[in-house]
Protein backbone atom coordinates (compact mmCIF):
# COMPACT_ATOMS: atom_id res chain seq x y z
CA UNK A 1 0.00 0.00 0.00
CA UNK A 2 1.21 3.48 -0.73
CA UNK A 3 0.39 6.05 1.84
CA UNK A 4 1.35 8.75 0.24
CA UNK A 5 -0.31 8.24 -3.05
CA UNK A 6 -3.34 10.27 -4.02
CA UNK A 7 -5.94 7.22 -4.34
CA UNK A 8 -7.26 5.83 -0.70
CA UNK A 9 -6.00 3.14 1.03
CA UNK A 10 -9.50 1.10 0.98
CA UNK A 11 -9.33 1.65 -2.95
CA UNK A 12 -5.83 0.22 -3.71
CA UNK A 13 -6.86 -2.54 -1.33
CA UNK A 14 -10.15 -2.91 -3.66
CA UNK A 15 -7.80 -3.06 -6.99
CA UNK A 16 -5.08 -5.43 -5.47
CA UNK A 17 -7.82 -7.69 -4.39
CA UNK A 18 -9.56 -7.19 -7.69
CA UNK A 19 -5.93 -7.92 -9.73
CA UNK A 20 -5.81 -11.34 -7.88
CA UNK A 21 -9.29 -12.25 -8.78
CA UNK A 22 -8.66 -11.22 -12.75
CA UNK A 23 -5.43 -12.91 -12.81
CA UNK A 24 -6.55 -16.25 -11.46
CA UNK A 25 -4.18 -16.03 -8.29
CA UNK A 26 -7.53 -15.91 -6.02
CA UNK A 27 -10.24 -18.15 -8.16
CA UNK A 28 -13.79 -19.15 -7.48
CA UNK A 29 -14.81 -20.10 -4.28
CA UNK A 30 -11.17 -19.06 -2.88
CA UNK A 31 -11.41 -17.98 0.90
CA UNK A 32 -9.43 -14.73 1.75
CA UNK A 33 -7.43 -14.55 4.91
CA UNK A 34 -9.46 -13.46 8.32
CA UNK A 35 -9.84 -9.32 8.85
CA UNK A 36 -7.11 -9.17 11.31
CA UNK A 37 -4.82 -11.56 9.07
CA UNK A 38 -5.51 -9.50 6.13
CA UNK A 39 -5.07 -6.22 7.99
CA UNK A 40 -2.33 -6.76 9.55
CA UNK A 41 -1.12 -8.07 6.68
CA UNK A 42 -1.21 -5.05 4.17
CA UNK A 43 -0.80 -2.65 7.40
CA UNK A 44 -4.14 -1.37 7.87
CA UNK A 45 -6.85 -0.81 9.75
CA UNK A 46 -9.54 -3.37 10.11
CA UNK A 47 -12.20 -0.24 9.15
CA UNK A 48 -10.10 0.62 6.14
CA UNK A 49 -9.95 -3.11 4.96
CA UNK A 50 -13.75 -3.29 5.80
CA UNK A 51 -14.85 -0.71 3.67
CA UNK A 52 -12.66 -2.18 0.52
CA UNK A 53 -14.04 -5.85 0.88
CA UNK A 54 -17.42 -3.97 1.18
CA UNK A 55 -17.02 -2.11 -2.13
CA UNK A 56 -16.28 -5.83 -3.79
CA UNK A 57 -19.12 -7.84 -2.00
CA UNK A 58 -21.30 -4.59 -3.92
CA UNK A 59 -19.78 -5.26 -6.94
CA UNK A 60 -20.27 -9.31 -6.84
CA UNK A 61 -16.57 -10.13 -6.59
CA UNK A 62 -16.72 -11.03 -3.34
CA UNK A 63 -19.35 -13.13 -0.62
CA UNK A 64 -19.66 -13.38 3.28
CA UNK A 65 -21.03 -16.52 4.58
CA UNK A 66 -22.13 -16.32 8.13
CA UNK A 67 -19.75 -18.12 10.20
CA UNK A 68 -17.36 -19.15 7.34
CA UNK A 69 -15.40 -16.18 5.99
CA UNK A 70 -15.23 -14.37 2.59
CA UNK A 71 -14.93 -15.78 -0.54
CA UNK A 72 -14.59 -15.18 -4.43
CA UNK A 73 -17.33 -15.55 -5.45
CA UNK A 74 -18.49 -17.91 -8.34
CA UNK A 75 -18.34 -17.46 -11.85
CA UNK A 76 -21.26 -20.12 -11.96
CA UNK A 77 -24.23 -19.70 -9.93
CA UNK A 78 -24.80 -22.71 -7.70
CA UNK A 79 -28.77 -23.59 -6.78
CA UNK A 80 -29.89 -25.85 -4.27
CA UNK A 81 -32.86 -27.60 -6.12
CA UNK A 82 -30.59 -30.81 -5.90
CA UNK A 83 -30.29 -30.37 -2.35
CA UNK A 84 -34.00 -29.14 -1.09
CA UNK A 85 -37.48 -28.38 -2.49
CA UNK A 86 -36.30 -24.79 -3.29
CA UNK A 87 -37.60 -22.39 -6.15
CA UNK A 88 -34.39 -20.91 -8.89
CA UNK A 89 -35.76 -17.45 -7.31
CA UNK A 90 -35.15 -18.79 -4.45
CA UNK A 91 -31.94 -19.81 -4.66
CA UNK A 92 -31.05 -16.95 -6.68
CA UNK A 93 -32.04 -14.25 -4.09
CA UNK A 94 -30.24 -16.23 -1.18
CA UNK A 95 -26.90 -15.81 -2.99
CA UNK A 96 -27.42 -12.25 -3.55
CA UNK A 97 -28.37 -12.92 -7.73
CA UNK A 98 -30.27 -9.91 -9.01
CA UNK A 99 -32.72 -12.10 -11.75
CA UNK A 100 -34.76 -10.84 -14.06
CA UNK A 101 -37.78 -13.13 -14.72
CA UNK A 102 -39.98 -12.78 -18.17
CA UNK A 103 -43.36 -14.45 -18.81
CA UNK A 104 -43.60 -15.91 -22.46
CA UNK A 105 -46.95 -16.76 -21.89
CA UNK A 106 -49.72 -17.79 -19.23
CA UNK A 107 -52.83 -19.00 -20.42
CA UNK A 108 -55.46 -22.18 -19.52
CA UNK A 109 -54.90 -24.86 -21.74
CA UNK A 110 -56.26 -28.33 -21.82
CA UNK A 111 -53.80 -30.90 -19.53
CA UNK A 112 -52.00 -33.16 -22.04
CA UNK A 113 -52.62 -37.08 -21.50
CA UNK A 114 -49.18 -37.50 -19.61
CA UNK A 115 -49.30 -34.15 -17.99
CA UNK A 116 -52.78 -35.13 -16.78
CA UNK A 117 -51.76 -38.15 -15.21
CA UNK A 118 -48.93 -36.68 -13.04
CA UNK A 119 -51.38 -34.00 -11.76
CA UNK A 120 -54.05 -36.35 -11.17
CA UNK A 121 -56.27 -34.88 -12.97
CA UNK A 122 -58.60 -35.79 -15.69
CA UNK A 123 -57.68 -35.70 -19.35
CA UNK A 124 -58.45 -32.07 -21.40
CA UNK A 125 -59.25 -30.64 -17.91
CA UNK A 126 -57.64 -26.85 -17.70
CA UNK A 127 -54.45 -26.12 -16.20
CA UNK A 128 -52.38 -23.21 -16.53
CA UNK A 129 -49.23 -23.48 -18.37
CA UNK A 130 -46.85 -20.63 -17.73
CA UNK A 131 -43.93 -20.55 -19.50
CA UNK A 132 -40.79 -18.08 -18.09
CA UNK A 133 -37.72 -16.84 -18.69
CA UNK A 134 -35.15 -16.13 -16.26
CA UNK A 135 -31.74 -14.26 -16.74
CA UNK A 136 -28.71 -12.21 -14.49
CA UNK A 137 -26.87 -9.50 -15.93
CA UNK A 138 -24.67 -12.56 -17.67
CA UNK A 139 -27.57 -14.01 -19.79
CA UNK A 140 -30.28 -15.77 -19.57
CA UNK A 141 -30.25 -18.92 -17.24
CA UNK A 142 -33.17 -20.78 -17.55
CA UNK A 143 -36.01 -21.51 -19.60
CA UNK A 144 -39.57 -23.05 -17.63
CA UNK A 145 -42.42 -24.09 -18.30
CA UNK A 146 -44.85 -25.22 -15.53
CA UNK A 147 -48.22 -26.47 -15.26
CA UNK A 148 -50.32 -26.37 -12.54
CA UNK A 149 -53.52 -27.37 -11.02
CA UNK A 150 -55.98 -24.85 -11.60
CA UNK A 151 -59.00 -26.85 -9.54
CA UNK A 152 -56.94 -25.96 -6.96
CA UNK A 153 -55.94 -22.43 -8.10
CA UNK A 154 -58.99 -20.59 -9.13
CA UNK A 155 -57.96 -17.18 -10.93
CA UNK A 156 -54.23 -18.37 -11.13
CA UNK A 157 -54.31 -17.05 -14.83
CA UNK A 158 -54.60 -13.58 -13.78
CA UNK A 159 -51.52 -13.66 -12.21
CA UNK A 160 -48.46 -11.40 -13.00
CA UNK A 161 -45.71 -14.46 -12.50
CA UNK A 162 -43.06 -11.52 -13.72
CA UNK A 163 -43.50 -10.16 -10.36
CA UNK A 164 -44.77 -13.27 -8.07
CA UNK A 165 -42.92 -16.35 -7.42
CA UNK A 166 -45.38 -19.43 -8.40
CA UNK A 167 -44.95 -21.29 -5.02
CA UNK A 168 -45.04 -17.78 -3.23
CA UNK A 169 -48.60 -17.78 -4.92
CA UNK A 170 -49.58 -21.54 -3.88
CA UNK A 171 -48.64 -20.83 -0.34
CA UNK A 172 -49.38 -17.52 0.24
CA UNK A 173 -52.31 -16.51 -1.89
CA UNK A 174 -54.58 -20.20 -2.03
CA UNK A 175 -53.08 -21.32 1.42
CA UNK A 176 -51.63 -24.61 0.28
CA UNK A 177 -49.10 -26.16 1.63
CA UNK A 178 -46.06 -27.63 -0.55
CA UNK A 179 -44.53 -30.71 1.11
CA UNK A 180 -42.25 -32.30 -1.26
CA UNK A 181 -41.32 -32.83 -4.53
CA UNK A 182 -39.75 -35.41 -7.00
CA UNK A 183 -36.88 -33.72 -9.59
CA UNK A 184 -34.88 -35.74 -12.21
CA UNK A 185 -32.11 -34.35 -14.18
CA UNK A 186 -30.83 -35.56 -17.76
CA UNK A 187 -28.58 -33.92 -20.38
CA UNK A 188 -30.23 -32.72 -23.99
CA UNK A 189 -29.21 -31.58 -26.72
CA UNK A 190 -31.13 -28.03 -26.45
CA UNK A 191 -33.58 -27.94 -28.95
CA UNK A 192 -34.29 -24.78 -31.43
CA UNK A 193 -36.94 -23.51 -29.24
CA UNK A 194 -34.55 -23.66 -26.03
CA UNK A 195 -31.70 -22.54 -27.89
CA UNK A 196 -32.93 -19.38 -29.05
CA UNK A 197 -34.40 -19.00 -25.51
CA UNK A 198 -31.54 -19.48 -23.92
CA UNK A 199 -29.31 -17.96 -26.58
CA UNK A 200 -27.04 -21.11 -26.82
CA UNK A 201 -26.27 -22.85 -30.25
CA UNK A 202 -28.79 -25.63 -31.63
CA UNK A 203 -27.73 -29.00 -29.95
CA UNK A 204 -25.95 -27.41 -27.46
CA UNK A 205 -25.62 -29.70 -24.27
CA UNK A 206 -28.35 -27.92 -21.51
CA UNK A 207 -29.84 -29.66 -18.30
CA UNK A 208 -33.04 -31.11 -18.52
CA UNK A 209 -34.94 -31.04 -15.18
CA UNK A 210 -38.22 -32.53 -14.41
CA UNK A 211 -40.02 -32.04 -12.01
CA UNK A 212 -43.39 -32.94 -9.99
CA UNK A 213 -44.56 -31.00 -6.42
CA UNK A 214 -46.95 -32.26 -4.09
CA UNK A 215 -48.82 -31.03 -1.40
CA UNK A 216 -48.42 -32.08 1.92
CA UNK A 217 -51.98 -34.04 1.89
CA UNK A 218 -50.16 -35.96 -1.12
CA UNK A 219 -52.12 -34.70 -4.40
CA UNK A 220 -49.91 -33.24 -6.71
CA UNK A 221 -50.02 -29.69 -7.51
CA UNK A 222 -47.18 -28.63 -10.44
CA UNK A 223 -45.09 -30.45 -12.85
CA UNK A 224 -42.95 -28.40 -14.72
CA UNK A 225 -40.00 -28.83 -17.12
CA UNK A 226 -36.94 -26.80 -17.20
CA UNK A 227 -33.99 -26.35 -19.37
CA UNK A 228 -31.01 -24.85 -17.76
CA UNK A 229 -27.69 -22.99 -19.48
CA UNK A 230 -24.96 -25.18 -18.44
CA UNK A 231 -22.38 -22.32 -18.81
CA UNK A 232 -24.05 -20.35 -16.69
CA UNK A 233 -25.28 -22.13 -13.81
CA UNK A 234 -24.47 -25.22 -12.17
CA UNK A 235 -26.24 -27.95 -9.98
CA UNK A 236 -24.38 -29.35 -7.14
CA UNK A 237 -25.46 -32.04 -4.35
CA UNK A 238 -24.22 -32.01 -0.97
CA UNK A 239 -23.69 -35.65 0.57
CA UNK A 240 -23.44 -37.20 3.92
CA UNK A 241 -22.24 -40.71 4.26
CA UNK A 242 -24.28 -43.04 6.72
Amino acid sequence: MNRNAAVALHSQISDWIRARIASGEWPSNYRLRTEPELALELGVSRGTLRRALTTLIREGLLKQVQGRGTFVTSTLIEPAIAQKLSTLSEDFASQGVAVETRVLSAELIEAPRPIASLLDVVPGQKVLRLARLRSTSNGAVALLFNYVRTDLTPGIEKIDFGLNSLFGTLEDRYQLKIASGRRTFTAEEASSEVAAELGVAVGSPVQYLEQVTYLDDGRPIEYSDVWINSKMLRVTSMLARR
